[in-house]
């Protein structure tokens, strides 16, 4: 079965990209800069930031839909990212390398399944959970943190 992995679109962050600390303060973001890699996983590029590199901490809402499984989490952005990764049949070194959490959803945002893989194996996941019909996507979040790393789609 052949998946596609969506990085977030750089237009929901580019606003925030190059202002003061005190402007980012009020929007509850903050400005940080990655130390190590890996480290500080992007959630556009779904690359992991290199050293020096500055990110923007912020709240995203991963899961918006009007069910008990609405939710945001913390997230980096690495600052001035302009293309989002979009690959078919490809798992990022971001995923590839960390244990990931992978939640199912069915069209009206309700979870269905959930199961917790290393990211060596993240494609036998994917095809376990989009075996049934009623899944429509699945998310896929980094397991330590359970932070929102990206969505993965049928193709």
């Amino acid at each position: 079965m052949s998946f596609r992995i969506l990085g977030l679109s750089p237009t929901l962050f580019q606003h925030l990209y190059g202002l003061p600390e005190s402007e980012l303060a009020v929007a509850g973001v903050q400005r940080c800069m990655a130390d190590s890699k890996p480290g500080f996983p992007d959630r556009v590029t779904l690359c992991d930031a290199e050293p020096g590199q500055h990110l923007l901490l912020l709240n995203y809402v991963h899961q918006d839909s009007d069910t008990p499984y609405r939710a945001s989490h913390a997230i980096f952005v690495l600052e001035g990212a302009t293309d989002c990764y979009q690959q078919i049949d490809a798992v990022p070194e971001s995923l590839r390398s960390r244990m990931m959490s992978l939640r199912a959803f069915d069209a009206g945002g309700m979870m269905l399944d959930a199961g917790l893989v290393h990211g060596r194996e993240l494609e036998t996941e994917i095809a376990r959970q989009f075996a049934d019909p009623a899944v429509t996507y699945l998310q896929a979040h980094y397991a330590t943190r359970g932070c929102y790393a990206a969505r993965i789609e049928r193709v």
